[in-house]
């Protein structure tokens, strides 16, 4: 078991990740063109939610999100990446979905993740990618990257999420991630293979600029978080 001050790398299980490949060869095949799903709040149906599944403690961590996204409003870009990064490492311990949510392989929304205070790297990566929509950074700049990551010295390799921030669709991303305090450019990572990325816009095999299919679509974890997300006040509409 992991924690705050000596995270683990947080694997969705080998049977899952090739069950996720396979549906990602299908996609690219397919082709098909993404359909755009941009994040918008309704701060009172937040509250409600947070205070129906969490209670008050929920509220108060809640209020710190609101606090963050007011302080951060207008703020450089480097500023905005490197605090986000930052609230979330801090304020979520690492623990596997299994002890979390009794299931191998959950996606929590970002409410979950915080009124938990525990989530792991897709739980992570959803958080920051959410909160940084908030702060006006378009969703064709943020993707959340599938990868392997090897641990410490050794060829062992775990399948990890991180957060990628794009300038332009074919630069190097900047990466976020629950494992490495800073945020470092990609080339800098040699500890991570990345395998395949997405967004609300699209998916994109490997290091490939030109997104091939519909996330929605094709990774229902995604389409399951994105209706939760909508029902507890963080989506509206599409």
């Amino acid at each position: 078991m992991a924690d705050r001050s000596s995270p683990a790398p947080a694997s969705p299980g080998r049977r899952r990740f090739l069950a996720m490949m396979g549906g990602l060869t299908v996609a690219g095949v397919l082709g098909l063109r993404p359909d755009r799903v941009e994040a918008r709040i309704d701060a009172t149906r937040l509250r409600r939610s947070m205070e129906d599944a969490y209670g008050q403690p929920g509220l108060d961590v809640l209020d710190e999100w609101f606090a963050l996204l007011d302080r951060l409003d207008g703020a450089d870009l480097d500023r905005q990446l490197r605090e986000v990064n930052s609230f979330f490492n801090r304020r979520v311990r690492w623990l596997d979905d299994s002890l979390i949510w009794q299931q191998e392989d959950y996606w929590a929304t970002p409410l979950e993740t915080l009124g938990r205070g525990e989530g792991d790297c897709e739980d992570y990566s959803i958080a920051k990618y959410i909160t940084l929509q908030q702060l006006g950074i378009p969703t064709d700049q943020l993707r959340m990257i599938y990868v392997r990551a090897r641990i410490g010295r050794s060829q062992i390799t775990q399948a990890h999420m991180v957060l990628g921030y794009y300038a332009t669709p074919d630069a190097e991303p900047l990466i976020l991630d629950n494992l490495v305090p800073s945020i470092t450019p990609a080339r800098d990572r040699n500890d991570l293979d990345p395998l395949f990325s997405f967004n609300s816009g699209g998916l994109w095999a490997g290091g490939s600029s030109r997104s091939r299919a519909d996330p929605v679509a094709r990774l229902s974890r995604w389409r399951r978080v994105l209706d939760r997300m909508r029902l507890q006040g963080f989506i509206q509409g599409r």
